[in-house]
């Protein structure tokens, strides 16, 4: 098995839905890969549609489906680190179930940025937004001298040339995130001390450039990103409290880093409020292919 992608679920069926079947539909891939579901206690019908339903669609795509159930929102570095124990991948992709692939070929296309400079060890994706003209949700991610983060291009244009090269970033977002399987056994998963969410990938990302690894952003990989759909609206995360108490944590534990990295400035780090074009009113969706598969 050459990749094994990793997703999550806690109701938000309608979004789980869309986009995982749109993950299977359209994907193209140059070698075996899996899909892992890991459902944390869904009440809303997530758990059965992903135990039938999307089980079938692998079937149908040629692509196995592994289905894991927490018995509560246990929360995503638990979730993520049952499925990385049993992924059979040499690469682990880590994709939220809020995104869907604008470039088809998306997956050989991260492994292609890993492959491009000997130290790459983990690559991200071009995020962009579900609506026209589909600007730019985050193009992987700055951290300031002060720990703040930036969200790099937020909200703009797609083809901005400052956001169309790859080249090497601070950190990643695990919206969309591959990682050699290899390094992630031999450093460990996500930390569970970031519970139940935010900041655990850069965590991971911080922990892995320490050991002399490097980040990729890759351009030329376009994945749609409703954003924050899948903690947005859950009564058992108090998003804004979560995010200050982690981020706390991840700026004690990798100051010794990004204090001596040519971070953005802080006034870059102020978060651009995005008005989200509602669900339920996004069409079908263009999809491109990257040339990564021939």
């Amino acid at each position: 098995m050459k990749y094994s992608v990793i997703t999550l679920s806690y109701n938000k069926l309608l979004c789980t839905r869309r986009c995982l079947t749109e993950l299977l539909r359209y994907s193209v891939v140059d070698a075996p890969w899996e899909l892992i579901m890991v459902d944390n206690g869904s009440t809303d019908g997530s758990a059965e549609w992903c135990d039938n339903d999307l089980v079938e669609l692998g079937k149908a795509a040629g692509v196995p489906v592994t289905v894991l159930h927490n018995s509560g929102n246990i929360g995503c570095s638990y979730a993520r680190n049952r499925a990385i124990a049993i992924a059979k991948g040499e690469y682990l992709v880590f994709v939220d179930n809020d995104v869907s692939p604008r470039t088809r070929d998306w997956i050989p296309g991260l492994r292609a940025a890993l492959d491009a400079s000997p130290g790459f060890a983990m690559s991200g994706a071009k995020m962009v937004y579900p609506w026209e003209p589909y600007p730019i949700q985050c193009a992987g991610v700055g951290v300031s001298k002060r720990g703040h983060i930036c969200f790099r291009g937020r909200g703009e244009p797609r083809l901005d040339e400052r956001f169309c090269r790859r080249e090497e970033v601070q950190c990643l977002i695990s919206a969309c995130l591959m990682v050699p399987a290899a390094l992630v056994a031999k450093h460990g998963g996500f930390d569970e001390a970031f519970h139940p969410v935010q900041f655990e990938d850069f965590d991971l990302v911080y922990r892995l450039r320490e050991q002399g690894y490097r980040a990729v952003y890759e351009p030329a990989v376009e994945m749609y990103h409703f954003e924050s759909v899948t903690t947005q609206g859950t009564p058992t995360v108090r998003n804004a409290a979560v995010v200050v108490r982690n981020g706390l944590l991840f700026q004690k534990r990798w100051r010794k880093l990004f204090e001596l990295e040519d971070g953005p400035e802080e006034d870059a780090c102020r978060w651009r409020k995005i008005d989200p074009v509602p669900f339920t009113e996004i069409g079908e969706l263009p999809r491109i292919d990257g040339g990564f598969v021939r």
